[in-house]
Protein backbone atom coordinates (compact mmCIF):
# COMPACT_ATOMS: atom_id res chain seq x y z
CA UNK A 1 0.00 0.00 0.00
CA UNK A 2 1.60 3.27 -0.92
CA UNK A 3 1.93 5.80 1.80
CA UNK A 4 0.35 9.46 1.64
CA UNK A 5 1.36 11.78 -0.65
CA UNK A 6 1.24 15.18 0.04
CA UNK A 7 0.46 18.20 -1.48
CA UNK A 8 0.98 21.60 1.12
CA UNK A 9 -1.71 23.89 -0.43
CA UNK A 10 -3.87 26.68 1.66
CA UNK A 11 -7.55 26.73 0.70
CA UNK A 12 -10.42 24.25 1.67
CA UNK A 13 -9.94 21.81 5.23
CA UNK A 14 -11.19 18.64 4.77
CA UNK A 15 -11.50 16.33 7.41
CA UNK A 16 -8.10 15.18 8.29
CA UNK A 17 -8.40 12.34 10.94
CA UNK A 18 -7.07 9.41 8.33
CA UNK A 19 -4.12 11.57 7.00
CA UNK A 20 -1.64 10.35 9.38
CA UNK A 21 -2.20 6.69 8.02
CA UNK A 22 0.24 5.19 5.37
CA UNK A 23 -2.38 5.28 2.50
CA UNK A 24 -6.20 4.63 1.65
CA UNK A 25 -8.15 1.81 1.65
CA UNK A 26 -8.06 1.97 -2.38
CA UNK A 27 -4.79 2.01 -2.93
CA UNK A 28 -4.45 5.52 -4.67
CA UNK A 29 -2.16 8.03 -3.72
CA UNK A 30 -3.07 10.54 -0.71
CA UNK A 31 -2.57 13.69 -1.84
CA UNK A 32 -2.92 16.31 1.39
CA UNK A 33 -3.56 20.16 0.14
CA UNK A 34 -2.42 23.36 1.75
CA UNK A 35 -3.41 25.86 -0.73
CA UNK A 36 -5.72 25.80 -3.86
CA UNK A 37 -2.84 26.22 -6.57
CA UNK A 38 -1.06 23.29 -5.63
CA UNK A 39 -4.58 21.38 -5.01
CA UNK A 40 -5.34 22.27 -8.45
CA UNK A 41 -2.11 21.19 -10.02
CA UNK A 42 -2.16 18.09 -8.07
CA UNK A 43 -5.81 17.05 -8.73
CA UNK A 44 -4.62 17.35 -12.81
CA UNK A 45 -1.33 15.69 -13.24
CA UNK A 46 -2.97 13.00 -10.46
CA UNK A 47 -6.08 12.33 -11.99
CA UNK A 48 -7.78 9.20 -10.84
CA UNK A 49 -4.56 7.88 -9.14
CA UNK A 50 -4.53 10.37 -6.38
CA UNK A 51 -7.03 11.62 -3.50
CA UNK A 52 -6.63 14.95 -2.57
CA UNK A 53 -7.39 16.67 0.70
CA UNK A 54 -6.59 19.69 1.68
CA UNK A 55 -5.42 21.70 4.80
CA UNK A 56 -7.00 25.51 4.76
CA UNK A 57 -10.79 25.72 5.76
CA UNK A 58 -13.36 26.68 2.69
CA UNK A 59 -12.74 30.36 2.47
CA UNK A 60 -9.54 30.47 4.52
CA UNK A 61 -7.08 33.29 4.38
CA UNK A 62 -3.83 31.42 3.40
CA UNK A 63 -1.44 33.61 4.75
CA UNK A 64 -2.94 32.88 8.23
CA UNK A 65 -2.80 29.30 8.14
CA UNK A 66 -2.20 27.46 11.50
CA UNK A 67 -1.65 23.72 11.21
CA UNK A 68 -3.53 21.45 14.09
CA UNK A 69 -0.80 18.73 15.51
CA UNK A 70 -2.60 15.66 13.19
CA UNK A 71 -1.87 17.94 10.30
CA UNK A 72 1.58 18.48 11.54
CA UNK A 73 1.89 14.37 11.63
CA UNK A 74 0.52 14.29 7.96
CA UNK A 75 3.10 16.28 7.12
CA UNK A 76 5.99 13.93 8.63
CA UNK A 77 4.00 10.90 7.39
CA UNK A 78 3.82 11.61 3.66
CA UNK A 79 5.55 10.24 0.49
CA UNK A 80 5.50 13.53 -0.64
CA UNK A 81 5.24 17.09 0.73
CA UNK A 82 4.81 19.97 -2.30
CA UNK A 83 4.96 23.52 -0.37
CA UNK A 84 6.61 26.92 -1.29
CA UNK A 85 8.52 28.26 1.62
CA UNK A 86 7.63 31.48 3.15
CA UNK A 87 4.51 31.29 1.97
CA UNK A 88 3.10 29.73 4.98
CA UNK A 89 5.41 29.50 8.32
CA UNK A 90 3.18 26.74 10.00
CA UNK A 91 3.39 24.38 6.99
CA UNK A 92 7.45 25.57 6.70
CA UNK A 93 7.56 24.77 10.35
CA UNK A 94 6.06 21.52 9.63
CA UNK A 95 8.31 20.39 7.05
CA UNK A 96 11.34 20.86 9.20
CA UNK A 97 10.24 19.37 12.26
CA UNK A 98 9.99 16.40 9.47
CA UNK A 99 13.64 16.82 9.15
CA UNK A 100 12.71 15.51 5.04
CA UNK A 101 15.37 14.86 3.61
CA UNK A 102 13.92 13.68 -0.01
CA UNK A 103 9.92 13.44 -1.16
CA UNK A 104 9.28 17.35 -0.93
CA UNK A 105 8.42 19.88 -3.81
CA UNK A 106 9.52 23.01 -2.25
CA UNK A 107 7.79 25.85 -5.24
CA UNK A 108 9.82 28.01 -4.20
CA UNK A 109 12.64 26.30 -5.18
CA UNK A 110 11.06 25.46 -8.32
CA UNK A 111 10.41 28.95 -10.25
CA UNK A 112 12.16 31.96 -9.70
CA UNK A 113 10.98 34.32 -7.14
CA UNK A 114 10.02 38.03 -7.60
CA UNK A 115 11.52 39.87 -5.03
CA UNK A 116 10.05 43.06 -3.23
CA UNK A 117 12.30 45.44 -3.93
CA UNK A 118 13.24 47.77 -1.12
CA UNK A 119 12.72 51.17 -3.74
CA UNK A 120 9.27 49.57 -4.60
CA UNK A 121 6.79 52.75 -3.62
CA UNK A 122 4.46 51.74 -0.78
CA UNK A 123 1.50 53.70 0.56
CA UNK A 124 3.20 56.00 2.60
CA UNK A 125 5.73 56.68 -0.16
CA UNK A 126 2.40 57.53 -2.44
CA UNK A 127 1.23 60.21 0.22
CA UNK A 128 4.82 61.94 0.70
CA UNK A 129 4.89 62.12 -3.17
CA UNK A 130 1.40 63.44 -3.28
CA UNK A 131 2.38 65.97 -0.45
CA UNK A 132 5.75 67.38 -1.89
CA UNK A 133 5.17 67.27 -5.51
CA UNK A 134 1.84 67.27 -6.53
CA UNK A 135 2.33 66.53 -10.28
CA UNK A 136 4.58 63.32 -9.73
CA UNK A 137 3.38 60.27 -11.09
CA UNK A 138 3.82 56.95 -9.54
CA UNK A 139 5.46 53.72 -10.82
CA UNK A 140 6.18 55.28 -14.07
CA UNK A 141 9.82 56.39 -13.64
CA UNK A 142 11.20 52.92 -12.67
CA UNK A 143 10.39 49.10 -14.46
CA UNK A 144 10.98 46.19 -12.92
CA UNK A 145 12.84 43.47 -15.50
CA UNK A 146 9.93 41.92 -17.23
CA UNK A 147 7.59 45.03 -17.03
CA UNK A 148 6.58 48.56 -15.30
CA UNK A 149 4.91 46.27 -12.63
CA UNK A 150 5.55 48.72 -9.28
CA UNK A 151 3.48 47.76 -5.78
CA UNK A 152 2.08 50.15 -3.08
CA UNK A 153 2.26 48.98 0.06
CA UNK A 154 3.85 47.39 3.16
CA UNK A 155 4.11 44.30 4.55
CA UNK A 156 3.80 44.96 8.30
CA UNK A 157 2.28 41.21 9.33
CA UNK A 158 3.70 38.34 7.51
CA UNK A 159 7.02 37.87 7.10
CA UNK A 160 7.90 36.72 3.63
CA UNK A 161 11.46 37.29 3.46
CA UNK A 162 11.34 39.86 0.88
CA UNK A 163 9.91 37.72 -1.98
CA UNK A 164 6.39 37.75 -3.20
CA UNK A 165 5.34 34.68 -3.02
CA UNK A 166 2.14 34.87 -5.40
CA UNK A 167 3.58 32.80 -8.20
CA UNK A 168 0.56 31.17 -9.17
CA UNK A 169 -1.06 33.94 -11.07
CA UNK A 170 1.92 33.56 -13.55
CA UNK A 171 0.98 30.71 -16.14
CA UNK A 172 4.13 30.15 -17.12
CA UNK A 173 5.07 29.82 -13.86
CA UNK A 174 2.08 27.43 -13.11
CA UNK A 175 3.99 25.12 -16.02
CA UNK A 176 6.92 24.99 -14.46
CA UNK A 177 5.38 24.10 -10.99
CA UNK A 178 3.35 21.45 -13.43
CA UNK A 179 6.60 19.52 -14.43
CA UNK A 180 7.60 19.67 -11.23
CA UNK A 181 4.78 17.77 -9.14
CA UNK A 182 4.87 15.16 -12.43
CA UNK A 183 8.24 14.21 -11.62
CA UNK A 184 7.53 14.06 -8.10
CA UNK A 185 4.29 11.71 -8.73
CA UNK A 186 6.26 9.43 -11.17
CA UNK A 187 8.92 9.16 -8.46
CA UNK A 188 6.43 7.92 -5.94
CA UNK A 189 4.31 5.93 -8.10
CA UNK A 190 6.03 4.82 -11.19
CA UNK A 191 3.69 2.19 -11.65
CA UNK A 192 1.22 5.33 -13.22
CA UNK A 193 4.02 7.30 -14.59
CA UNK A 194 2.11 7.21 -17.96
CA UNK A 195 -0.76 8.44 -16.47
CA UNK A 196 0.94 11.19 -14.83
CA UNK A 197 2.70 12.40 -17.98
CA UNK A 198 0.32 12.52 -20.40
CA UNK A 199 -2.00 14.21 -18.02
CA UNK A 200 0.61 17.03 -17.25
CA UNK A 201 1.08 17.57 -20.87
CA UNK A 202 -2.59 18.25 -20.89
CA UNK A 203 -2.22 20.87 -18.69
CA UNK A 204 0.86 22.18 -19.90
CA UNK A 205 -0.74 22.63 -23.01
CA UNK A 206 -3.63 24.52 -21.28
CA UNK A 207 -1.33 27.15 -19.48
CA UNK A 208 0.21 27.73 -22.47
CA UNK A 209 -3.24 28.54 -23.64
CA UNK A 210 -4.12 30.77 -20.68
CA UNK A 211 -0.41 32.09 -21.49
CA UNK A 212 -1.57 33.10 -24.77
CA UNK A 213 -4.60 34.58 -23.79
CA UNK A 214 -3.33 36.97 -21.10
CA UNK A 215 -1.04 38.15 -23.95
CA UNK A 216 -3.35 38.96 -27.09
CA UNK A 217 -6.07 40.27 -24.55
CA UNK A 218 -3.32 42.76 -23.11
CA UNK A 219 -1.85 43.56 -25.76
CA UNK A 220 -3.62 46.80 -26.77
CA UNK A 221 -4.69 48.24 -23.69
CA UNK A 222 -5.52 52.60 -23.04
CA UNK A 223 -4.56 52.16 -19.65
CA UNK A 224 -1.75 49.91 -18.46
CA UNK A 225 -2.33 49.95 -14.17
CA UNK A 226 -4.48 47.63 -12.20
CA UNK A 227 -4.94 48.81 -8.43
CA UNK A 228 -5.53 45.65 -6.21
CA UNK A 229 -6.94 44.99 -2.69
CA UNK A 230 -3.23 43.65 -2.03
CA UNK A 231 0.06 42.77 -3.86
CA UNK A 232 -1.18 39.74 -5.04
CA UNK A 233 -0.66 40.41 -8.88
CA UNK A 234 3.49 41.57 -9.29
CA UNK A 235 3.85 38.40 -11.31
CA UNK A 236 1.36 38.97 -13.47
CA UNK A 237 2.23 42.64 -14.08
CA UNK A 238 5.69 41.88 -14.84
CA UNK A 239 4.32 39.00 -17.17
CA UNK A 240 2.17 41.23 -18.88
CA UNK A 241 3.41 44.65 -18.90
CA UNK A 242 1.24 45.82 -16.23
CA UNK A 243 1.89 48.00 -13.69
CA UNK A 244 0.49 47.24 -10.32
CA UNK A 245 -0.93 49.93 -7.16
CA UNK A 246 -2.14 47.86 -4.34
CA UNK A 247 -3.56 48.92 -1.18
CA UNK A 248 -2.06 46.43 1.18
CA UNK A 249 1.25 44.99 0.82
CA UNK A 250 2.06 41.52 0.24
CA UNK A 251 0.08 40.18 3.57
CA UNK A 252 -3.74 41.02 2.66
CA UNK A 253 -4.66 41.93 6.56
CA UNK A 254 -2.42 45.25 6.36
CA UNK A 255 -4.60 48.43 6.41
CA UNK A 256 -3.35 51.61 5.38
CA UNK A 257 -4.19 55.13 6.98
CA UNK A 258 -6.69 57.57 6.27
CA UNK A 259 -4.33 59.64 4.85
CA UNK A 260 -2.63 57.17 2.87
CA UNK A 261 -6.45 56.06 1.21
CA UNK A 262 -6.59 59.88 0.43
CA UNK A 263 -3.45 59.62 -1.37
CA UNK A 264 -4.17 56.44 -3.07
CA UNK A 265 -7.94 57.95 -4.18
CA UNK A 266 -5.87 61.02 -5.70
CA UNK A 267 -3.59 58.85 -7.64
CA UNK A 268 -5.90 57.04 -9.10
CA UNK A 269 -7.55 60.11 -10.05
CA UNK A 270 -4.57 61.80 -11.74
CA UNK A 271 -3.80 58.49 -13.65
CA UNK A 272 -7.93 58.23 -15.10
CA UNK A 273 -7.96 54.88 -13.58
CA UNK A 274 -11.59 53.75 -13.58
CA UNK A 275 -11.72 50.72 -11.56
CA UNK A 276 -10.67 49.65 -7.84
CA UNK A 277 -9.86 45.89 -7.40
CA UNK A 278 -11.55 44.07 -4.48
CA UNK A 279 -11.16 40.56 -4.37
CA UNK A 280 -12.33 37.29 -2.69
CA UNK A 281 -11.53 36.00 0.84
CA UNK A 282 -10.76 39.57 1.87
CA UNK A 283 -13.36 42.49 3.16
CA UNK A 284 -13.99 44.80 0.20
CA UNK A 285 -14.10 47.99 2.68
CA UNK A 286 -11.02 49.52 2.20
CA UNK A 287 -10.72 49.17 -1.74
CA UNK A 288 -14.44 50.41 -1.55
CA UNK A 289 -13.28 53.25 0.04
CA UNK A 290 -10.33 54.07 -1.99
CA UNK A 291 -12.98 53.77 -5.20
CA UNK A 292 -15.55 55.98 -3.75
CA UNK A 293 -13.46 59.23 -2.48
CA UNK A 294 -12.09 58.26 -6.56
CA UNK A 295 -15.13 58.56 -7.86
CA UNK A 296 -14.65 55.15 -9.91
CA UNK A 297 -16.61 51.69 -9.88
CA UNK A 298 -15.06 48.18 -8.43
CA UNK A 299 -14.58 45.03 -9.74
CA UNK A 300 -13.25 41.80 -8.34
CA UNK A 301 -9.90 40.26 -9.27
CA UNK A 302 -9.26 36.60 -7.49
CA UNK A 303 -5.78 36.39 -6.31
CA UNK A 304 -6.62 32.71 -6.37
CA UNK A 305 -5.46 31.93 -2.97
CA UNK A 306 -8.82 29.89 -2.40
CA UNK A 307 -12.44 29.23 -3.16
CA UNK A 308 -15.07 30.71 -1.72
CA UNK A 309 -18.95 29.82 -1.79
CA UNK A 310 -19.19 32.08 -4.55
CA UNK A 311 -15.79 29.89 -6.32
CA UNK A 312 -16.27 26.22 -5.57
CA UNK A 313 -17.59 25.52 -8.80
CA UNK A 314 -14.73 27.43 -10.45
CA UNK A 315 -11.36 26.43 -11.35
CA UNK A 316 -7.92 28.03 -11.14
CA UNK A 317 -7.92 28.10 -15.33
CA UNK A 318 -11.92 29.15 -15.19
CA UNK A 319 -11.01 32.32 -12.36
CA UNK A 320 -8.01 33.31 -14.28
CA UNK A 321 -9.87 33.87 -17.51
CA UNK A 322 -12.02 35.75 -15.64
CA UNK A 323 -9.45 37.94 -13.92
CA UNK A 324 -8.36 38.62 -17.80
CA UNK A 325 -11.60 39.80 -18.58
CA UNK A 326 -12.00 41.91 -15.48
CA UNK A 327 -8.45 43.91 -16.53
CA UNK A 328 -9.78 43.82 -20.15
CA UNK A 329 -12.62 46.22 -19.11
CA UNK A 330 -10.84 48.00 -16.57
CA UNK A 331 -7.73 49.30 -18.61
CA UNK A 332 -10.23 49.81 -21.63
CA UNK A 333 -8.09 46.98 -23.68
CA UNK A 334 -8.85 46.37 -27.43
Amino acid sequence: MKKALVALTVSALMPLAACGSSGSDDGKVQVLAAFYPWQFVAERVGGDQVDVENLTPPGGEPHDLELKPQQVGAVQDADLVIFETGLQASVDEAVKQADRTDGTVDVAKVVELRTVEEDEHSAEEAEEGHSEEEGHEHGEDEHGDEGHEHDHGHDHGHDHGGVDPHVWLDPVRMQQVTAAVRDALVKADPDHATTYRANAKKLDAELGSLDEAFRTGLKECKLRTIVTAHDAFGYLADRYDLEQVSIAGIDPGNEPSAAQIASLSKLVKDKGITTVFTEELVSPAVARTVADEAGVRTATLDPIEGLSDETSDETYLTLMRANLKAIQKADDCS
